[in-house]
């Protein structure tokens, strides 16, 4: 263990206390091809919130299943942005059988209901009212001070800018989902300083944007939802300034399949071309299932269309939305396995030549972007069937997510990479932490490590150890404002966001609260968030599990 400083934890006091202040006349800005008002000022935060801009024309009709394209123009009204979109969502069965299982497991107390997903059904939920196809809209977040600041003098290079990428395994999620962003504008400001702008924005997902088989590809644009992001990023590089913003300074961060994404955009084209439109990269959990082949992606976009009961894409591009909408919720709920969400990013030979693993491996990627990584110390347990806890289960869990799995592979896995031993030396003292484990390397962890090498221990890299330390608990902590029950330290949330934002405004993550972070550098150290303190320590994602992952041998 590299111990390299121990802080003790003390709970502080909340700078996040009301100022009166009389509201300023809502500002109004022309983006050219629309002209945006200010949709709310927070007096509270003492910023502005831009709502709904649209950054790309509506993805319907012919447009559906293809790369997005730049708005139309129209300056016939003010926008003012009170009309919220969201795109279609989809959540598959199994998470109702997670939802039962994973408190009681947790919590020590044997669970009585079925562990067969089978008996599980899927079940229409309620859809969102902001629902529509046409969402490809983001929100800016910008303090007065930096908005008052605009073209103030040639000095004034413009505020730092916090760009975030939802997660939702590429099937749910939209860029509200986390409140928390005032305080990290507020810890922004600690320094003295006007603090950052906060962008969020939509992207489309399941069948509307990762759709991406051979016979897809003929007549469709394969990982549309990568693309919409770029062109969303490419929107901030160009208009940011407006508010106030540098486009020389922006950092994206991204949590799962938001921090997946990333991987994408610093890999894409295998690092020939289109460069990524930002400087900093934040990857939490970056999540992804790294199948190389194509037949499995054949068979999700053969199932949807014959859900859809249409033979073309051009067929399916004539259906009302309704029916799209529904024939999604319907794929992803009823047939995802267990732990999956049916679609995500795919190999399609261009815009992703490889996995990013391999690409990152080769050197084949966007090499001036400066990284912070992290994770949770058992980032798998909410995605592993609860059947693992048999070898049956286990045996099970990689046919399905590794379709095509070859059995030299399958043996190197199950009795070399992961051994049935339940010593505690492997990482794991049951079956299902055995399970774990495998998935968190596979899907979650690895991703980092693939970076902490491609940046030869450039990056900075962090752990969430907190129990559970289950995926996705170091969002309310990354979202901090205020008291919460899922943050069990108040003080690890205020020097979380320190880090994030201050890596956002200088390139290196400090805390007045915190410890030192250092570089990864040679003896992979990450800085380790334990419930009573902070520890460097040794990365458990460098290991030859991951050297062996990342070379995609495991399917014919």
């Amino acid at each position: 263990m590299l111990l390299a400083t121990r802080v003790l934890f003390a709970v502080l006091a909340l700078p996040f206390a009301a100022v009166a202040a009389k509201v300023p006349q809502l500002p109004i800005v022309d983006l050219g091809y629309e002209v945006y008002r200010a949709t709310s000022f927070n007096e509270s935060g003492g910023f502005y919130n831009f709502s709904n801009i649209r950054y790309a024309a509506p993805p319907k009709g012919h447009l559906r299943f293809q790369a997005p394209q730049p708005p139309s123009i129209n300056r016939s009204t003010i926008n003012d942005g009170s009309v919220g979109r969201i795109c279609p969502q989809a959540y598959p069965k199994w998470m109702a059988l997670e939802r039962a299982f994973i408190p009681r497991y947790l919590a020590g107390i044997p669970f009585n209901g079925s562990l067969n997903l089978a008996d599980y059904h899927y079940s229409p939920a309620p859809v969102d009212p902001r629902t529509d196809e046409d969402c490809l809209f983001l929100d800016i977040l910008v303090p007065k001070e930096v908005y008052q600041s605009r073209g103030r003098n040639q000095r004034h290079r413009g505020a730092p800018v916090l760009v975030w990428i939802y997660g939702g395994g590429y099937a749910f999620g939209d860029k509200t989902t986390q409140t928390g962003s005032p305080g990290l504008i507020a810890r922004s400001k600690q320094d003295g300083s006007d603090g950052l702008i906060y962008v969020s924005f939509n992207y489309r997902l399941g069948a509307s944007g990762w759709l991406a088989g051979p016979t897809f590809s003929k007549y469709g644009t394969p990982n549309a939802g990568l693309l919409d992001q770029q062109l969303a990023l490419k929107w901030v590089k160009k208009y940011i300034h407006l508010f106030g913003g540098d486009p020389g300074r922006v950092t994206v961060f991204g949590e799962s399949a938001g921090g997946g994404s990333i991987l994408h955009h610093i890999t894409v084209y295998g690092g020939k071309r289109d460069p990524p439109a930002f400087q900093q990269a934040v990857l939490q959990s970056p999540g992804l299932l790294p199948l190389p082949q194509k037949h499995r992606q054949e068979e999700v976009d053969q199932k949807f269309m014959q859900i859809l009961n249409v033979s073309s894409l051009d067929e399916a591009r004539e259906l009302p939305s309704q029916t799209l909408i529904e024939a999604n919720a319907y794929h992803i709920g009823e047939f995802s396995f267990y732990g999956d969400f049916t679609y995500g990013p795919a190999v399609d030979g261009t815009f992703s030549p490889s996995l990013p693993g391999q690409l990152l491996e080769q050197g084949t990627f966007h090499k001036n972007v400066n990284f912070m990584v992290g994770s949770n110390s058992d980032e798998g347990l909410l995605f592993i069937m609860p059947t693992a806890q048999e070898e049956s289960g286990y045996q099970q869990y990689l046919d399905e997510n590794i379709p095509g799995i070859t059995e030299g592979s399958r043996g190197y896995i199950s009795n070399t990479l992961y051994p049935p031993i339940f010593n505690g030396n492997s990482g794991y003292r049951t079956r299902l932490e055995r399970g774990a484990l495998t998935l968190s390397d596979f899907i979650f962890q690895c991703n980092t490590d693939y970076i902490n090498r491609a940046f030869r221990g450039r990056s900075f890299a962090y752990r969430i150890s907190i129990p559970p330390g289950t995926h996705a608990q170091d969002l309310p902590y990354t979202f901090y404002n205020g008291p919460s029950q899922a943050v069990a330290n108040d003080t690890v949330a205020l020097i979380l966001q320190d880090y994030i934002t201050s890596f956002a405004k200088t390139g290196v993550p400090a805390s007045s609260l915190g410890p030192v972070f250092e570089r990864y550098g040679k003896g992979a150290g990450l800085l380790n968030f334990e419930p009573d303190a902070i520890l460097t320590t040794l990365d458990p994602a460098a290991s030859e599990r991951c050297r062996w992952w990342q070379k995609a041998l495991y399917t014919l």
